[in-house]
């Protein structure tokens, strides 16, 4: 049997498409053809088309995005309505709100490889914690927030009044405490905008992190009295039900509403996908929708029982995605590829 001959080429496809975007997405069309190139491609263009039918996103963010600036492209995403609300881990929480307030005291180690112990224990010495080429300084970024965030913890446990970790957080950003210490523009703090638009925010696995560690410390002390003044995964769970069950839709097409869209893996990706299983199994909510839509950027191995590293068909079985449900993986560094999406979302 012969080839047949394309009727439209996928480059030609992306090109028109592109053709009223930005310099940023016609670079992506023209270039971006084959392999995880085309994967980001063609989960860029399916996110829009989610969007254009109605459909809403959220958003998963692990690893270290906020040290690494995730924050200039993902404001814009947010202040644009591109993204509709966030799962991120405590670390990524904490650390866009680090660099807010200590960015010109970071350090970057370009040659971090070939750091011996005597020089990593040097960077210790200085209260300079390594996320790996950048240096988080202790005193400047993470002794200040904490300062004054206890002030909002100890206030709240004093009036008996609890509130989630992004709370506290949004608490602190809206008090205008911290604004004469900012060092960078704020408009790229993704937790600004957020707390602009009162984003909805879940922070499954707080207690892992910096604040969830200083925070168990004065709870230790008995600066803060009720453990469970800062509220809980549990309580976020139920927070999300609620969310998904009120928000989630079925669309003309036959898809749910609101997309997936998870960067990098771990428990801010776990954690949210699962609550459309809980609201099928263990509630017999069987008429909420799926997830309409799913993306993950990725570099971990589709092997060994990785739940980060699993293809998206896994997640039928689960009662997650289902089997027509748009799924997407790029396996890439999400440093690289998500501001690129972002970009073609924009119209950059």
């Amino acid at each position: 049997m012969k080839a047949k001959r394309q009727g439209k080429r996928p480059e030609d496809i992306h090109a028109a498409l592109a053709a009223k975007k930005g310099p940023v997405s016609k670079f992506l069309a023209r270039n971006y053809r084959h392999f995880n190139a085309a994967a980001l491609m063609d989960a860029a263009i399916a996110y829009d088309a989610h969007l254009a039918a109605g459909g809403k996103m959220l958003m998963t963010v692990a690893g270290a995005m906020s040290t690494a600036e995730l924050g200039i492209s993902l404001a814009e995403m947010i202040r644009r309505d591109k993204v509709h609300a966030i799962v991120c881990t405590g670390a990524n929480l904490e650390e866009d709100v680090f660099n807010l307030v200590a960015h010109d005291y970071y350090e970057r180690v370009p040659h971090y490889r070939q750091l011996s112990p005597s020089e990593e224990h040097a960077l210790l010495k200085r209260h300079m914690n390594r996320v790996t080429d950048t240096c988080i300084p202790e005193m400047e970024a993470m002794r200040r927030i904490e300062a004054a965030v206890l002030e909002e913890w100890v206030a709240a446990d004093r009036a008996g009044e609890r509130y989630f970790p992004h709370e506290f957080m949004y608490r602190l950003l809206r008090s205008g405490k911290l604004k004469k210490s900012y060092q960078i523009d704020p408009k790229n703090s993704w937790l600004l905008a957020a707390c602009e638009k009162n984003l909805p925010i879940f922070v499954p696995g707080w207690e892992d992190s910096t604040l969830g560690n200083m925070y168990t410390g004065h709870v230790i002390t008995g600066d803060v009295k009720n453990v469970h003044t800062v509220r809980t995964g549990i309580e976020y769970m139920q927070e999300l039900a609620a969310y998904y069950t009120k928000t989630a839709k079925t669309l003309r097409n036959g898809e749910g509403s609101i997309g997936f869209f998870q960067i990098a893996g771990g428990i801010a990706g776990d954690f949210p996908i699962c609550v459309v299983p809980m609201l099928h199994q263990d509630l017999q909510r069987t008429g909420v929708p799926l997830w309409g839509y799913f993306c993950q950027i990725s570099d971990s191995t589709t092997s060994y029982g990785s739940y980060s590293g699993a293809v998206p068909n896994e997640k039928i079985t689960w009662g997650k995605l289902g089997q027509h449900t748009p799924k997407f993986i790029i396996e890439s560094d999400a440093t690289i590829v998500a501001p690129l999406v972002f970009g073609w979302v924009l119209g950059q």
